[in-house]
């Protein structure tokens, strides 16, 4: 299926690794030119090589998304580069897994603020589009409850109605909003992995609990994200699409 995405101006944060890089590349095949970010300058030089290579309009930018001015020069200067923007992937996480302060103020400062600078600096590139779209990466976390306290799935909770807002109030002007919440995604150097090497009891649990009998691939995430950004969704907006083998117990009406 053709998504009609070639020639599309997307940027990613957090593009070069993991579903990030995943996201990335699925945009790069179907076409888009890419910005991308991240705080690794040398994978940053990497990534943007490796999409340039196959054809397409590549810049990327060492950036902390804590840093909210940073971000936000980010986003106006790489879609100048790139001639516009038709879509916006905000992908961040402070990955807050404890329950003390620290874990707080780090997630309210990536995972919530960080989104939330990054989107309302691209929603008004993303209106001059005529067709622009916003896709968040979220977590199940923030619709079910697993395991001890933790600020992770509590500040990831607080993207839901702020992106429903966005669909929203700005549907009139054509701008879709939408979040992609995985499951458990495993690969190499990221979190499931590092939890296999560290304690392969509770991975081993964590596996267990998938009906499908394994973890999902960045990959798999990336089709729904790069889906929910096409024009082939044009008319899905405000929606929180659950991508995570049926680990998750809720019936969604």
């Amino acid at each position: 299926m053709d998504l009609g995405l070639k020639g599309k101006k997307a940027i990613v944060t957090g593009g070069t690794r993991g579903i990030g890089r995943a996201i990335a590349d699925l945009l790069v095949e179907e076409g888009c030119d890419i910005g991308i970010c991240a705080r690794n300058p040398g994978q940053i030089a990497d990534a943007v090589a490796a999409f340039r290579q196959r054809g397409v309009e590549a810049f990327g930018s060492a950036v902390d998304v804590a840093d909210g001015a940073a971000l936000q020069a980010f986003i106006g200067q790489t879609a100048g580069l790139l001639g516009g923007l038709d879509i916006f992937i905000s992908n961040v996480s402070a990955l807050g897994i404890s329950n003390d302060e620290e874990a707080w103020r780090k997630g309210i400062e990536i995972d919530i603020l960080g989104t939330v600078r990054g989107c309302e600096a691209a929603l008004p590139l993303l209106e001059k589009s005529g067709a622009g779209a916003i896709v968040v990466v979220g977590t199940v976390g923030a619709v079910e409850v697993v395991g001890p306290r933790r600020a992770y799935a509590a500040v990831k909770a607080a993207i839901l109605p702020y992106v429903k807002g966005i669909a929203v109030n700005l549907a009139a002007r054509n701008v879709r909003a939408n979040v992609v919440s995985p499951g458990t995604i495993y690969f190499k150097g990221g979190v499931w992995n590092q939890i296999e090497q560290a304690r392969p009891d509770f991975y081993r649990q964590a596996l267990a609990r998938n009906p499908t009998g394994r973890m999902g691939t960045p990959e798999e995430v990336a089709s729904a994200v790069v889906f929910l950004a096409s024009p082939r969704a044009s008319f899905i907006t405000g929606t929180n699409l659950i991508c995570d083998g049926a680990i998750t117990q809720r019936v969604q009406f």
